[in-house]
């Protein structure tokens, strides 16, 4: 509750009413000067005390649902895979791939390998390779029946849904998990996408030279094909004609050369013959010169003779002719010249011979010569069409081995090691990872703390009424200046009879409250108002004057609620009361204490509505209300005005003219918060000085958010449990 205090009272009146200094939003929070400041956190608090059994309940069914969930769920078995993915991979050749590679970071090449893995194509490649659209074991696993419809697209869609990829922090190291109702097709699901994904990745990185290798199979075959077709044209057409080629020799060029056996066979004899004339010409020369010692000096019986000589020159200088010696040697000489002249006439035969046969090869040679050049002229056509055959075998030949050559290229380029290795393999584990116990109570418990936290979360939000004292200030701008508890119109007439009781004590302390508004005590005219009918504006104003006059000063209550005025009836004064306020205004010379009807039981005079009048606003606006509590106030210390609710109507703002200012009257959660501020909004647009707020009627739930009633004699909270709400 707050209290003014006394050396602000000078200006208190202006500041409780400014409500651009606070303001509070419908989610609790608190601005000032639009500034934002916190979270009203006493007020979540006291809401969570309010729903308290709620909330609970919420928890319980949470833990509830967590329990039969986990019974109710199909046990899911986990199995996974591991590989590892490195980014650099050896080659064993030296012979590049088609496909370069480029450099990218390595943590950019593992998220690209993350995401190949969980991505739609891998799905494809699994569901393919294992069939699985068709079966048994998976459609099993998932409770498809053989009758429902079920394609390879359903299939990619469970598999990524079963599909957990997480990579080894820190490492190259990536596990490859599957979830699924059974142990088996888990991990054989984990390995196939292991082994796909490790034939895709190799496949991606040598594909070109796979493409390569298939296209230049294809134009080997073909090529080898037009070859042999080539090859056996060149040799059905030199059958044909006879042309037989020989080894090939080396051409001017360094490249290997082709002959014809006739240019072979002309060139063979044309060396022959004229090695044969060479044989004629010297055997001629032999003959015509007679000298036949060239063909006889190697002979030994001519190195005898000449050593014989030699010997008998050299005896016939040292001895006479008749020497024995001497002798003997001449007739050694004699003999081997008899011999040499028989073999010279020998000699000489045999080279007239030689002559002649050296004629007769020559002449042989010459025609042979004569008859294969006539042959080697008639093949000289025949050849050009020859060579033509023959360099389209060797261009198709060429063409072949450098594709060939290729190809054996590709292949040990091919053979490079894949960069992604399975590492460990995926095994069945029947230990079920779902349903967890533990883990579903854990997410009841989070979920049950969601839910309650948006349940009180949007009981702040939406609530639209004043559900405590705190939201009379926060949210209408309006300080607190007394807190009734409930009770009905006879209990609360009795409660203000006792001294002791809360309602009374209530009173007391907003009495107590009003005396700090100015430096002279509390307003001497109060007007008390409240939004609508029945918020306990009647017997606020009823127990206020009783207060006032039970402190002494002399009271005055002016029922001025024209339109359904509740006093009279509440202080069960009978219909006998005189003209009262509806007098006094229609007749303007009378006097204010002529309709002023005493009540004794608590100390005050009433002024009463009177009789029922057409036109209460009118009346009100004249300015003969005014007039009328001018002239009470110089007999009465206090004046109290129970004007009529402010709803859309005028007869408030009209008596409020009157008086130097309003209470206004709250009823505990039940009048939208919009329309207080909007009724006061009225009110302050008018001129009109409201005071601050009385909130009445809080029954047990206002104890829930920690207020109660008691004021220092020890009454506990929840006073009026129970009991009916007064219409007042």
């Amino acid at each position: 509750m707050n209290i003014p205090s006394a050396g602000r009272s000078g200006q208190l009146a202006s500041e409780l009413v400014s409500r651009d200094r606070i303001e509070r939003d419908d989610a609790g929070y608190i601005q000032e000067d639009d500034a934002f400041f916190a979270l009203d956190l006493e007020r979540y608090w006291l809401e969570v005390r309010v729903l308290k059994f709620w909330l609970l309940g919420i928890f319980v069914l949470c833990l509830l649902g967590a329990v039969v969930a986990t019974l109710l769920a199909t046990p899911q078995y986990a199995a996974s895979s591991r590989i590892e993915v490195s980014q650099i991979s050896a080659n064993i050749t030296d012979i590049d791939p088609l496909e370069a590679v480029g450099n990218v970071s390595e943590l950019q090449y593992l998220n690209t390998q993350y995401e190949l893995l969980e991505s739609r194509f891998m799905a494809e490649r699994v569901t393919s390779a294992g069939n699985l659209a068709r079966d048994d074991e998976f459609r099993s696993a998932f409770d498809i029946g053989e009758g429902e419809e079920f394609d390879e697209g359903d299939v990619e869609q469970i598999l990524q849904d079963s599909l957990t990829i997480e990579g080894i922090t820190q490492s190259s190291l990536v596990d490859i998990q599957f979830t699924t109702p059974s142990a088996n097709l888990s991990a054989r699901l984990a390995n196939l996408w292991a082994d796909e994904f490790i034939a895709a990745n190799y496949e991606k990185r040598f594909g070109a030279n796979i493409e390569a290798r298939e296209f230049l199979s294809d134009q080997i075959e073909e090529l080898r094909e037009v070859l042999a077709r080539s090859e056996a044209e060149l040799v059905e057409y030199a059958n044909a004609n006879e042309i037989l080629i020989i080894e090939p020799r080396g051409g001017d060029d360094g490249q290997p050369a082709t002959q014809s056996l006739a240019a072979t066979d002309l060139e063979a004899l044309n060396a022959a013959l004229a090695q044969a004339v060479t044989d004629r010409i010297e055997a001629q020369a032999i003959v015509a010169a007679g000298d036949l010692s060239q063909k006889q000096k190697n002979l030994q019986i001519t190195a005898e003779l000449a050593k014989a000589k030699s010997e008998l020159s050299n005896l016939q200088e040292t001895f006479g002719d008749e020497f024995s010696a001497i002798r003997e040697k001449k007739a050694e000489i004699a003999a081997l010249q008899a011999a040499l002249d028989s073999e010279t006439s020998s000699l000489r035969g045999e080279a007239q011979a030689a002559l002649r046969s050296a004629s007769l090869r020559e002449r042989e040679l010459r025609a042979e010569l004569q008859r294969s050049k006539s042959q080697f002229l008639g093949q000289q056509t025949q050849g050009i069409q020859y060579g033509i055959l023959s360099r389209e075998v060797e261009t198709n030949r060429a063409l072949y081995d450098a594709l060939l050559q290729r190809f054996k290229e590709l292949e040990a380029s091919g053979a490079g090691q894949n960069n992604i290795k399975l590492i460990d393999a995926a095994s069945p584990d029947n230990r079920p990872v779902s349903p967890s116990l533990v883990q579903n109570i854990a997410i009841g418990i989070v979920l049950a703390a969601v839910l309650a936290a948006a349940l009180v979360y949007l009981r702040v939000l939406l609530s639209q009424t004043l559900r405590s004292p705190e939201d009379v200030q926060s949210r209408i701008g309006l300080p607190l200046l007394g807190s009734i508890p409930s009770a009905s119109n006879e209990e609360v007439l009795e409660e203000l009879g006792q001294e002791s009781s809360e309602v009374s004590e209530a009173y007391r302390s907003l009495r107590s409250n009003l005396a700090f508004l100015t430096t002279d005590g509390a307003p001497k005219v109060l007007m008390v108002t409240s939004t609508a009918p029945a918020e306990g504006k009647s017997i606020s104003a009823i127990a206020l004057a009783g207060s006032f006059a039970k402190f002494g000063k002399k009271t005055l209550l002016i029922d001025a609620d024209l339109r359904n005025s509740k006093v009279t009836q509440t202080l069960s004064l009978g219909t006998n009361v005189g003209d009262g306020l509806a007098g006094l205004l229609t007749s303007p010379g009378r006097a204010t204490k002529d309709g002023i009807v005493e009540v004794s039981e608590f100390g005050f005079d009433l002024l009463p509505i009177g009789r029922k009048i057409p036109n209460p606003v009118d009346l009100l606006a004249s300015g003969r209300l005014s007039e009328i509590v001018r002239e009470a106030g110089e007999i009465y210390d206090q004046i109290v005005i129970d004007s009529a609710p402010v709803l859309a109507l005028a007869d408030a703002i009209e008596t409020s003219r009157a008086a130097d200012g309003v209470l206004y009257v709250i009823e505990y959660d039940r009048i939208k918060a919009k329309a207080v501020k909007a009724s006061i909004d009225r009110l302050l647009g008018s001129q009109a000085t409201v005071f601050g707020a009385i909130l009445t009627k809080l029954d047990q739930r206002a104890a829930e958010y920690g207020y109660g009633y008691g004021y220092g004699y020890g009454y506990g909270y929840g006073y009026g449990e129970g009991r009916e709400k007064s219409g007042n």
